[in-house]
C-alpha cells in the first residue's frame, strides 16, 4: 500500500484524478490567500499556476489536459464577453469601438515596428510580427468587471467591441507575415483568406440565429440549451480556424450571435456564468501560469532586456489608446481605467504569435543550429510581458471597476427603489417558466422585491399539486438568483382569492397565464376581464405564449388611440422598455402620431431597437403585418376609460382571426382607482415638460404620479 502512494505522490503527479483534485483545491484556496494580501484572484490563479508549474515546484505538468481546459477557458472569456454585450448599447457606441480598436492596434504596431528595428536590431518582419503581439490583447480581466455588475458600462462595451477589431487585424498580420516569411504571400493567398473570412462571419451570424431559434424552440429542457450553446461555441472557434484566423475571434461572434437568445438574467445565463466562472475560467488562469519560468529572467541579460522592452512598450502603447478615447469621447478617468485594463493583458493571441513566429524557421548558423523568425529571446521576454501586463490589468480593472460599481450604486441609491409587487398566479405546472420569464423580464432592475407565486387551492383541487407548482416556481427563480414568495391560499372561489392577496400585498402587477391549447372565446376573457379588472384595477397581462420568449424575432405592439392620455401609460412603457432591454427583441409600434410623440422622446433618452407605424389599430387591425416568430402585445383598457374601444370587447375574436399561431400579452394599464403608495421612478424614462401639456386631462392620482417626476 505504501508503494502505491508513494507511486501516487511521484513528482510530477501523473494520476488524473489526482490532478484533477490538486487543481480544484487550488481554484478554492488561491483567491481566499491571494485576497488578504490584497492581489485580485486572476493574478492569484496566474501565480498558483507558476508555482505548481513545471518551472516552479513541478507539481503539474503543462499537459494536453491543461491545455485542453486552458482552451476552453479562453474561449469562454470571448464567448462571456459577447453574450453580456448590451446590443443596443453596442450598437450606439460602435464608432467608438471602432475608433478604439484603431486606435489599440494602430499605436502599439507602429511603436512596436520601430522599437523591434532600432532598439532590438530585428528584421522588418520580425519587427512587424513582434509588434502585432503587442496590438493584440486578450480580456483576462473581464471576469472582475462581470463580477462587479459593470459589464454594460459604456467604457466596457467600447473596450470588448475594440478588443474583436484589434485581435482579427493582428491575427491576419500574423497570417500575412508568416505566409511571405514561407514565400506563400501572393494575390491567390490574400483573395483566399478574405473570401474565407467572410463566409465565416456570414456562416456564424446567419446560421447560428435558425439553429438556436429552432433548437430552442424544440427543447425547452436546461441542461440540453446549456450543452448546445457550448456546442455551438466550439464549433464557431474550429470555424474561425478553418478560414484561417485564431479560435477566440469565432467564440466572440457567437457570444454576439447568440447573445439575444440568452436573457442576463435568465436560468440558461446563470449557469453559463456558473460553469465558466468555476472551472474553465481558472483552468485557463492556472495554465498560462504554468508558462511562467522564473529562471529565464536571472540567466540571461539579453531575455531580461527584450522582455522588459516588450513589456513597456505593449503597456504604453495600450495606456495611450486608452487615453486617447478618453480625450476623443470625454470619458471619466475611471472609464479611461477600464478601458487600458481589459485592453493591456496580453495572453491568447500573443501566445498565438508568439509560436507561429517561433516555428518558424528562417535558416541554419554554421554549427546547424535554427534561426527562427521570432527567437528565444523573444520566447522568454512574452512570458515575463504576459505575467506583468496581467498584474498590470488586474490592478487597474479592480480598482477602476470598484470605482464605477460605487458610482452606479450611489446613482441607484439616490431615487427611491420602486416598490414593484408581482403576483403570478398560476394553475397549471406548464405555464410556470413561461410567467416566470415574462415577470423577471418587466421587472425593473433595481428591485430586489420577490416574485410572488400564488396557487389557490379549491374545494376540489389537491394542495399537493398547489405545492408542486410554487416549487418549481421557486425553483426556477432561484436559478436566476430572484427570489420567489410562495403562496398557497384556500378559496372556493379563485378570482376571490386572488383579489384577497393583491389587497394584503398591495401586489402592483398581476401576470396571468393561458395555456398554449387553450381557446380563448370573447365571453372567457370578457368574464376573467369584468370580474378581475373591476375588481384589481392594477398593471395586468395575460399572456399565451406557445413558444420560449428567446426566440421572439419583434414585439409589435397595438396601441389605441389617447393611450398618453391614461395615467397608466407610463407604467407600461416602463415594462415594454424592461421587456426590450430583457429579450433584445426589437419594438414595433402600431398607433398614432399623437403617442409616438412620447415614445421618440422616451426612445432617444434611453434608446432601444424599435419602428413606429402609423394605424388606426382597432379600425385596420387586419393590415397589421406579421412575421414568423413575431410577439403581439396588445395595449388595453377598461371600460369608460379613455382610451377603451369597443372592439376591446372582441379581442378573443381578433387573435383567434388575425394571430391564432402567435404568442400575445394584453396589457391592461394600471388605472384611476388605484392608490399610488408606491414610488415608481418614471423621471427615468419620461419628459416632465412635455407630459405637463397634459396634465389638465389626468385626475388626482395622474397628479400624484407627474409629482414623482420632480425627485430630481
Amino acid at each position: 500500500m505504501l508503494s502505491n502512494i508513494a507511486n501516487f505522490l511521484q513528482l510530477p503527479l501523473s494520476n488524473p484524478v489526482l490532478i484533477f483534485t490538486v487543481i480544484l483545491f487550488i481554484i478554492l484556496i488561491s483567491p481566499i490567500l491571494f485576497s488578504k494580501i490584497r492581489i485580485p484572484y486572476l493574478i492569484g490563479l496566474i501565480l498558483a499556476g507558476a508555482i505548481i508549474g513545471p518551472h516552479g515546484i513541478n507539481l503539474l505538468l503543462r499537459d494536453s489536459s491543461i491545455v485542453l481546459f486552458g482552451t476552453v477557458g479562453l474561449l469562454y472569456i470571448m464567448f462571456l464577453a459577447g453574450i453580456e454585450i448590451d446590443l443596443a448599447d453596442f450598437q450606439r457606441n460602435r464608432l467608438k469601438s471602432i475608433v478604439f480598436g484603431l486606435y489599440t492596434f494602430s499605436i502599439p504596431m507602429t511603436i512596436g515596428t520601430i522599437v523591434g528595428l532600432y532598439v532590438l536590431n530585428y528584421s522588418l518582419p520580425t519587427s512587424i510580427l513582434l509588434a502585432s503581439m503587442f496590438a493584440s490583447h486578450t480580456l483576462i480581466t473581464y471576469p472582475i468587471v462581470s463580477k462587479m455588475g459593470i459589464s454594460r458600462n459604456v467604457a466596457v462595451g467600447v473596450a470588448v467591441g475594440g478588443t474583436i477589431i484589434t485581435d482579427t487585424l493582428a491575427l491576419l498580420v500574423l497570417a500575412v507575415i508568416a505566409a511571405m516569411v514561407k514565400g506563400e504571400l501572393n494575390s491567390a493567398f490574400m483573395v483566399q483568406l478574405s473570401i474565407s473570412f467572410l463566409i465565416f462571419v456570414a456562416g456564424i451570424m446567419v446560421l447560428f440565429p435558425m439553429l438556436t431559434r429552432w433548437f430552442f424552440k424544440k427543447n425547452d429542457d436546461g441542461i440540453s440549451q446549456f450543452i448546445f450553446v457550448l456546442a455551438l461555441l466550439f464549433l464557431a472557434g474550429f470555424l474561425s480556424q478553418l478560414a484561417g484566423v485564431e479560435p477566440i475571434i469565432g467564440a466572440f461572434l457567437a457570444g454576439i450571435t447568440l447573445n439575444r437568445f440568452i436573457p442576463f438574467n435568465s436560468p440558461l445565463m446563470n449557469r453559463i456564468h456558473f460553469v465558466g466562472n468555476a472551472l474553465f475560467i481558472p483552468f485557463f488562469l492556472i495554465g498560462v501560469g504554468m508558462l511562467i519560468n522564473f529562471n529565464t529572467f536571472f540567466g540571461d541579460i539579453q531575455t531580461i532586456r527584450v522582455g522588459l522592452v516588450m513589456t513597456v512598450v505593449a503597456t504604453f502603447g495600450k495606456y495611450a489608446a486608452a487615453w486617447l478615447t478618453q480625450k476623443t469621447f470625454g470619458m471619466s478617468n475611471d472609464q479611461r481605467n477600464i478601458i487600458f485594463g481589459l485592453s493591456n493583458s496580453q495572453a491568447a493571441a500573443t501566445l498565438a504569435a508568439i509560436i507561429v513566429g517561433y516555428n518558424i524557421i528562417l535558416s541554419y548558423d554554421p554549427a546547424g543550429n535554427p534561426i527562427r523568425l521570432l527567437d528565444e529571446n523573444i520566447l522568454n521576454g512574452t512570458v515575463l510581458m504576459i505575467m506583468v501586463t496581467c498584474i498590470i490589468s488586474s490592478f487597474a480593472t479592480q480598482r477602476s471597476a470598484s470605482n464605477l460599481a460605487l458610482a452606479q450604486s450611489n446613482e441607484s441609491s439616490g431615487d427611491k427603489e420602486p416598490n414593484e409587487k408581482i403576483l403570478i398566479p398560476i394553475n397549471n405546472l406548464d405555464n410556470v417558466e413561461m410567467l416566470i420569464n415574462l415577470s423577471l423580464s418587466i421587472k425593473s432592475k433595481h428591485n430586489s422585491s420577490p416574485i410572488n407565486v400564488l396557487n389557490v387551492v379549491g374545494n376540489n383541487d389537491s394542495e399537493q399539486m398547489g405545492k408542486r407548482i410554487v416549487d418549481k416556481a421557486s425553483e426556477i427563480a432561484t436559478a436566476t438568483e430572484n427570489t420567489v414568495n410562495c403562496l398557497i391560499r384556500h378559496n372556493s372561489n379563485t378570482l376571490n382569492g386572488i383579489v384577497n392577496v393583491v389587497k394584503e400585498l398591495k401586489i402592483t402587477d398581476i401576470v396571468l397565464g393561458l395555456h398554449k391549447s387553450t381557446d380563448i372565446s370573447d365571453n372567457f376573457l370578457g368574464n376573467l376581464t369584468d370580474n378581475l379588472l373591476l375588481r384589481c384595477p392594477t398593471n395586468t397581462l395575460i399572456m399565451r405564449f406557445n413558444q420560449p420568449l428567446a426566440t421572439i424575432k419583434r414585439t409589435l405592439v397595438l396601441i389605441p388611440e389617447r393611450a398618453e392620455k391614461e395615467i397608466g401609460f407610463a407604467f407600461w412603457v416602463i415594462k415594454l422598455w424592461n421587456f426590450a432591454r430583457y429579450s433584445n427583441s426589437p419594438l414595433h409600434f402600431y398607433g398614432n402620431e399623437n403617442t409616438f410623440r412620447f415614445l421618440r422622446q422616451i426612445q432617444q433618452k434611453h434608446p432601444i431597437e424599435a419602428s413606429f407605424e402609423s394605424l388606426n389599430v382597432w379600425q385596420s387591425i387586419d393590415s397589421v403585418a406579421t412575421k414568423p416568430d413575431d410577439m403581439v402585445v396588445f395595449i388595453m383598457s377598461r371600460r369608460k376609460r379613455t382610451s377603451f374601444h369597443p372592439q376591446m370587447n372582441r379581442i378573443a375574436n381578433h387573435i383567434e382571426k388575425h394571430f391564432s399561431n402567435k404568442p400575445f400579452i394584453l396589457f391592461y394599464p394600471l388605472q384611476a382607482s388605484v392608490r399610488i403608495d408606491h414610488e415608481t421612478d418614471l423621471s427615468s424614462l419620461l419628459d416632465l415638460e412635455t407630459l405637463k401639456k397634459n396634465i389638465e386631462q389626468l385626475d388626482e392620482v395622474g397628479k400624484e404620479i407627474v409629482k414623482l417626476f420632480w425627485k430630481k
